[in-house]
């Protein structure tokens, strides 16, 4: 059996990853540029405990979109690095409650900026019309989509804000 030739560089999944490295690149080379050691993942966790001090893993692996188990390697990491503090959850002395440490705060106030000024390279190929449209649409797609995620996004409650997918 014959295969007809198929052309990747039209097809969506294909395209999203080519921006994905695009993406990853511009977030590197922005911040290793400023001397500092963070992922993109890493970045969007240590934002995520920010935003919710005193939330559990989980639902920080929800809020970005992540798996359990890798987001508990990432976690793990930034611990070891001293830049979050677990504490025994008041309410369930099971559960471990996540918080920045003062590196963790001072590591995400010297990379946000940084992360911010790395957008706007991401998307030059197009106007600042077309990145609104783009970025929009992005946002759509993914709220579409996002039960078909092996890790979809999670809100902390219903009332959430659903751009992002949440339910």
């Amino acid at each position: 059996m014959e295969l007809s030739p198929l052309d990747i560089h039209s097809m969506p999944g294909h395209l999203i990853r080519r921006l994905n490295q695009i993406s990853v690149a511009q977030f590197m080379e922005h911040v290793t540029a400023a001397g500092l050691s963070l992922t993109p993942v890493q970045f969007a966790a240590l934002c995520a405990i920010h935003d919710h001090p005193g939330i559990d893993q989980a639902s920080v692996a929800g809020l970005i979109a992540y798996d359990r188990a890798t987001l508990g390697k990432v976690i793990d990491r930034l611990d070891a690095r001293g830049l979050v503090l677990r504490k025994v959850s008041k309410s369930d002395r099971r559960a471990r409650e996540l918080f920045l440490s003062s590196d963790g705060e001072t590591l995400l106030s010297k990379a946000h900026p940084l992360v911010k000024a790395a957008q706007p390279d991401i998307l030059s190929g197009l106007s600042a019309q077309e990145q609104a449209q783009f970025v929009a649409l992005l946002q759509k797609l993914i709220l579409a989509g996002n039960d078909l995620s092996r890790a979809p996004h999670r809100g902390l409650d219903k009332t959430d804000d659903n751009r992002t997918g949440s339910k």
